[in-house]
Order: C-alpha cells, then structure tokens, then sequence
C-alpha cells in the first residue's frame, strides 16, 4: 500500500471530566472533546464524570487503563494549581511511560491564545500500560487547542512521518 493510500484506524476513548459542580448536562469541555473525537473518526467508548478527588479519579481510570475497549483516555480538569486540582497526581501511580512533549508542546500553543496564563496549567499525557492518556485543563478552548493541534493528528494513521496509532501494535506486543 502506498504511504498516500494509508487508510484511517479509529481508536477507542475514554473521556473523563474531573469536576465537583458539572453535570453531563452542563459538561462542556467534556461534550467537545467527545464531538471532536467523533467527528475525527474514533469511538467514544467511556465517558464519565468524577470528582475532584484523587482517590476516585485514580480508581476510574485504572479501570479504564484495564479496560481493552478503552485504548486513549482523555481527562478534562483538575490540572491546575489550586488544592482540588489532583489529575496528574491521580493519574501519576499508573505512569509507565511519561510523554512530556505533549504539556510542553500545549503550552507552547496555548501561549498563543491566552498569554502567559498557560504557565498555570500542568496539563500533560502519559503511556499507562498500554493506554495512553491525556490530560487537559478544563476550559472547552484548552480541549480543542490541544484535540485539533496535537492529540487528533497524533491520532490519525496517516499523519507522517509518524504517529500514535501505528505504535499500538508494538505497545500491545510488549504487555
């Protein structure tokens, strides 16, 4: 098959909001992130809403890490720098394989949209086992800054010279 020919592999996602007030109602950035995963071509496997606390967020997504239908988990919230903000901290003990060029990459993007505010958002991505995650603040411009520009593309089997879903395979080999 030619390189131009590659054909679209859709993953299957998780799409978790760390919050204590949203409702799937009233759950924006949670909505967006689900419509743009969908309209990119992937499946909404999982989508749930936690609150803000480090034990249940932790306990959610092992189950989805552990879950062969969930094969990306994409938070919203809770990685800011106030007390109740826990994602990266509950997410931390599940870490195989940290990705630190995703916060540095949104960062670098988000500075273009709100200034030097970006410093405030410790949002990041991650290899659990084999599941990857990303987490992300929880504005609805933070979700699709970091869906559109880095995440989605990284998404795609056809973004060249390389990608996330043409790694799976090899990711999955190694459990």
């Amino acid at each position: 098959m030619s390189e131009q020919a590659r054909a679209f592999v859709p993953v299957a996602m998780g799409v978790l909001t760390v919050s204590d007030t949203r409702t799937l109602e009233t759950d924006r950035s949670g909505r967006v992130a689900c419509e743009l995963a969908e309209e990119a071509g992937h499946r909404v496997a999982r989508r749930e809403i936690v609150r803000d606390d480090e034990r249940a967020i932790r306990d959610l997504a092992s189950r989805w890490v552990a879950d062969p239908d969930v094969e990306v988990i994409v938070t919203t919230g809770g990685t800011g720098v106030t007390a109740r903000d826990v994602t990266p901290e509950a997410l931390s003990p599940l870490v195989t394989k940290p990705i630190p060029g995703f916060g540095e990459l949104f960062r670098w993007l988000s500075f273009e949209e709100i200034g030097t505010a970006t410093v405030q958002s410790r949002a990041e991505a991650a290899m659990c086992g084999d599941t990857f995650a990303f987490l992300l603040p929880g504005s609805p411009g933070a979700v699709t800054t970091a869906l559109r520009r880095i995440v989605l593309p990284q998404l795609d089997y056809r973004t060249r010279p390389c990608n996330f879903v043409e790694l799976l395979p090899r990711i999955r080999a190694g459990r």
